[in-house]
């Protein structure tokens, strides 16, 4: 038996061990190469010996770890993959990570969110057990916790199917990735990656489900479909799509049926992929060198088939491999411009609406002061190898028209269900290029 030690304890032999403190001095257990790790599984080395298996990985500047249990003998240690409380751990990890992530710019909301994370927890994983990974699904309010029933004889673990009205909460999530380049001999590219998630509360042990997804009339094809093992079966001309090949005619276009049989937790029903039209912002970014000053001009428009309410749009526009900024001289037709504490980044705040106009332009002057260590560098921007990033959510929009019919949503169980579907849109890896300068292309075209 090796004891937990305390959280100050643990958080130094871990920090040790990913070689986050201490990695100038060689130790042998850690350092040789005999022990390199290929998985985020380490075995952490403390007073009352070594703790295995601790499951930690880093995202966005934060640690993510966790102590799963091994219900088996550990000498010798049993193969990652029949260890449950693994899998277990990492889903429960990656939800607290898609809880916290999306506000690591935001100190206040941060903050706010790991105020809430152990209210959260309790709820996710009453006694340890993981019965929720989704964190983002639960209620933050510790209210709810204490209204529920105080049954002596009532386990606190989720011990029965549910029971009550039934409902499912469907929501499509697209993200779109973008690389424009506003050049005649590179061709722009951009792709949709589409997840609809479930959530279904319905009695029974094993109670089928029946979805269908549409899409509106010459909206895209869904492609590259993936579902979820839940799935009881799926027409094969749904699968034979693949975005590797061109669009004919005769490619599958709906309805997308999915009869399933649900499990308790939110979950993934399918992945898809669209090859939409237009890119929902069409930008042009442009950087040239006026004697010690650098001179930028940025245009947006947004596409008029794009609903113009976002929950935020900004676009950031970083200076790699450079000192300070010293002097900004700016001129914004709408929105407001920051700049970071760092003195290395640009944030041009838009909002949540384009003008009437649908287009928005910025221009200035940027000059630095001399760079330091603590100032950014970028193997690829170079010189004025540069970009401009665009980061944005348009909620109760999808970008290839994808929605839920919720007249075909079938439920055999007794009961009305509450149905409740959403869409949202969110970029992803959303890059403009300097056009006056080189940048890292993914196609060229055959123009001389």
């Amino acid at each position: 038996h090796v004891p937990v030690p305390s959280d100050s304890a643990f958080l130094k032999a871990l920090l040790f061990e990913l070689r986050l403190i201490d990695d100038h001095i060689f130790v042998e257990h850690r350092d040789t190469c005999t022990q390199i790790n290929h998985s985020s599984v380490y075995s952490v080395r403390t007073e009352g010996g070594d703790l295995w298996p601790v499951l930690a990985f880093q995202k966005s500047g934060l640690i993510y770890a966790c102590l799963p249990l091994v219900e088996e003998t550990l000498e010798p240690r049993p193969p990652l993959l029949t260890v449950s409380g693994l899998s277990q751990g990492l889903a429960l990890l990656l939800g607290i990570a898609d809880y916290i992530s999306p506000s690591r710019k935001n100190e206040a909301e941060m903050s706010t969110k790991l105020g809430q994370l152990r209210n959260l927890l309790i709820q996710a994983c009453p006694l340890g057990t993981p019965l929720n990974t989704n964190i983002r699904s639960l209620n933050s309010s510790f209210d709810d916790i204490q209204e529920m029933p105080t049954d002596e004889n009532q386990p606190a673990w989720r011990s029965n199917t549910y029971k009550g009205k039934p409902q499912v909460n469907v929501c499509i999530t697209e993200k779109v990735k973008c690389m424009q380049y506003d050049k005649r001999d590179v061709v722009d590219t951009w792709q949709v990656y589409g997840a609809v998630n479930c959530k279904c509360d319905i009695e029974g042990s094993a109670p089928n489900v029946t979805l269908s997804l549409n899409l509106p009339t010459n909206g895209p094809p869904l492609q590259d479909i993936v579902v979820h093992h839940c799935v009881t079966s799926v027409d094969p001309a749904m699968l034979m799509s693949s975005s590797a090949e061109p669009l004919d005619d005769s490619v599958y276009n709906g309805p997308y049926k999915f009869p399933f049989v649900p499990p308790s937790d939110s979950f993934n029903l399918c992945y898809y992929t669209s090859q939409v039209p237009v890119p929902p912002i069409l930008g042009c970014y442009q950087l040239i060198e006026e004697g010690s000053q650098l001179k930028i001009t940025v245009n947006l428009k947004l596409h008029e088939s794009i609903k113009n309410s976002f929950e935020y749009c900004e676009a950031r526009i970083p200076f790699f491999n450079r000192g300070p900024i010293s002097r900004l001289e700016y001129k914004a037709s709408y929105g407001q411009l920051d700049l970071s504490r760092e003195k290395s980044l640009l944030v041009w705040v838009i909002g949540q609406k384009f003008p009437k106009s649908l287009e928005v332009s910025l221009t200035g002057t940027v000059s630095f002061g001399p760079a330091g260590k603590e100032h950014p560098t970028d193997y690829v921007c170079t010189g004025n190898t540069a970009y401009v990033k665009l980061y944005f959510r348009i909620p109760d929009f999808a970008l290839t028209g994808c929605y839920v019919d919720q007249h075909s949503i079938q439920i055999f169980v007794p009961g009305k269900p509450k149905i409740t579907a959403s869409q949202e849109l969110i970029s992803s890896d959303y890059y403009i290029w300097n056009s006056k300068a080189p940048a890292p292309m993914v196609y060229k075209t055959l123009f001389d």
